[in-house]
């Protein structure tokens, strides 16, 4: 018979042996999301080793996330978020769906969003085109673009898929790669992203160029300008030699439409007054119907006129 000495001496052996464990466990779930279950499975696959109990489980969603993607693909995905991020001379606007508005609020579908987006715009900064060009990207562009860990979109996109248990895609990007003249401002709705990737339900990218030198805050009037682009859906540019037609060219042609943070003075009034021009413009909707990009060679640059 084992006495109390003994079995005293054992349980006061094993604490130490256990508050480990549990330290590591509480830390491989912080870090990995994944349940209490699967965490330790993980630890004692591999001796307590976190690093690699981490590895292991993102594995195993990874391989999960491409069965719950083959399973899902199909299920309509009319949901999602509009990503914008500007760095300098470049920009990108980025969409990326989801089942329903509940995952769109999910931190692991925003991140996917952001990822896509810093993913676009930096394929874009290494463009060795020196012209003003517009790039156009389709969901199986976008899925083997490089995420910031060398991984492609795609893999992100099935651990994320794996993650939510809800069918997700990679939808379309559109980019802008401007001249040292040319300003490019972002801007998505509704805001409140402050981050270097702003998230939305609608986005738009808007490219000025200063007609003279003037002090002029072109961050401000882009920000206005996108705001308005946003808020009125422009179909294109336009020039100051049209002759808008009621109720036509006014709703379509941007520099014609009444400016949408004063609607006392049309677009062109305030571009006048600034002295600057609208280069060109991009705008997104998150769910609208397009087949934009569906068939562009990834490597399509097109100098805006």
């Amino acid at each position: 018979m084992i006495s109390s000495k003994v079995l005293a001496r054992f349980f006061h052996l094993q604490r130490p042996s256990l508050a480990a464990e549990k330290s590591l466990l509480a830390t491989l779930r912080k870090k990995t999301g994944y349940t209490f279950a699967n965490c330790k499975k993980a630890l004692e696959l591999h001796n307590n080793d976190l690093k690699q109990a981490e590895e292991w489980l993102k594995q195993q969603a990874q391989t999960l996330g491409w069965a719950k993607a083959t399973k899902l693909e199909g299920r309509q995905t009319s949901q999602g978020l509009i990503g914008v991020a500007v760095n300098d001379k470049n920009a990108a606007l980025v969409e990326v769906n989801c089942e329903t508005d509940f995952v769109a609020r999910n931190k692991e579908f925003q991140k996917i969003v952001e990822e896509a987006t810093r993913s676009c715009l930096n394929y874009t900064q290494k463009q060795q085109n020196q012209n003003l060009v517009k790039i156009s990207l389709s969901a199986e562009q976008l899925k083997n673009l490089p995420a910031s860990d060398g991984k492609l979109l795609a893999d992100h996109l099935a651990l994320m898929i794996g993650s939510v248990g809800e069918n997700a895609s990679l939808k379309r990007a559109f980019c802008f790669k401007v001249r040292d003249d040319v300003h490019v401002t972002g801007y998505v709705h509704p805001s409140g992203s402050d981050g270097s990737v702003l998230l939305g339900k609608i986005g738009g990218l808007v490219a000025l160029k200063q007609l003279v030198p003037k002090d002029v805050d072109l961050d401000q009037i882009g920000r206005e300008l996108c705001q308005h682009v946003v808020g009125m859906n422009p179909k294109k540019v336009g020039t100051s030699l049209d002759k808008p037609a009621k109720d036509k060219e006014e709703e379509t042609c941007l520099i014609h439409q009444e400016f949408l943070l004063d609607d006392s003075v049309t677009v062109q009034q305030v571009l006048e007054e600034n002295e600057i021009e609208v280069v060109d413009f991009k705008r997104f909707e998150c769910g609208e119907h397009t087949s934009e990009g569906a068939d562009q060679p990834l490597e399509l640059l097109e100098t805006c006129q």
